[in-house]
């Protein structure tokens, strides 16, 4: 086993976790980061699409105690019904797009130069909306109506493409509906939930054939580092946004964007 994979692969899944649920794009993050480690194998694609699982399951961690409530509920409860459905619209319009274009957008948008120019817009946007929407009072995901999660998931169709950031699109989506920045991050969360997993196992179905039994290392660690770095970044990143706005990341957004010009040009 080379070594060098096994690196890059911590490294990959250290930035996978760190930036799958703050309004930076993770997708753009692992692109830059795996042209610059020279991270190019067979299976680097499904690598970066399956790492996200072990960020997904610091989420299912951390909200267990709701996620295991939601599941329970689900014969008799009308809550955890209604907040399956408001996932379920939410989720269904980027699932629709992503099985519809998959294959035209990783051919042709899986690139730094795509991701850099989707960073800075980005960023812009992020930061012109934090500017001009009022502060809104605090409500409970439960709380979302049915026109704000589809309204949520119409935004989070941008994130289909490569530097956009899901989280981004989703938290800003929520914000511009309504919501409060506590509810739409976490609403966000719960949402990755089922548009990754499905992301993720549609990739692995697809490229099977280009999985070995080598890449279990690479995997395994690109896995654990994820998740550990997920479950950190999750605490923090919602004890920041109940003091501080969004702004730094979309000046974040902008310098590593530029900075990403700058390098490939």
């Amino acid at each position: 086993m080379d070594l060098y994979l096994l690196w890059a692969a911590f490294i990959l899944g250290i930035i996978e976790g760190a930036t799958e649920f703050l309004p930076v794009s993770s997708t753009g993050h692992l692109i830059i980061a795996a042209d610059v480690l020279d991270f190019g194998t067979n299976s680097s694609q499904v690598f970066e699409i399956f790492i996200q699982l072990g960020a997904i399951l610091a989420v299912l961690i951390e909200y267990r105690k709701k996620i295991t409530d939601t599941f329970i509920g689900l014969p008799n409860s009308s809550i955890a019904q209604n907040f399956t459905l408001l996932i379920f619209i939410a989720f269904f319009p980027a699932a629709l797009l992503g099985l519809l274009f998959h294959e035209y957008i990783k051919f042709y948008l899986f690139n730094p130069i795509t991701v850099a120019y989707a960073l800075i817009i980005g960023g812009v946007i992020l930061i012109f909306i934090e500017k001009k929407l009022p502060e809104r009072k605090p409500i409970d995901v439960d709380q979302i109506s049915k026109p704000q999660a589809f309204m949520i998931g119409l935004a989070q169709c941008f994130s289909l493409i490569p530097g956009v950031s899901r989280a981004a699109s989703t938290i800003m989506g929520g914000l511009m509906v309504g919501l409060d920045r506590k509810t739409a991050a976490e609403f966000s969360f719960f949402l990755a939930i089922p548009i990754i997993v499905a992301a993720s196992f549609f990739d692995l179905f697809k490229n099977i054939d280009l999985l070995n039994s080598s890449d279990i290392p690479v995997f395994a660690i690109g896995f654990i580092t994820s998740f550990i770095s997920a479950l950190i970044v999750i605490k923090i990143f919602i004890s920041f946004i109940s003091r501080h706005n969004f702004v730094i990341f979309g000046w974040y957004r902008i310098l590593v964007g530029l900075i990403t010009l700058y390098y490939f040009y």
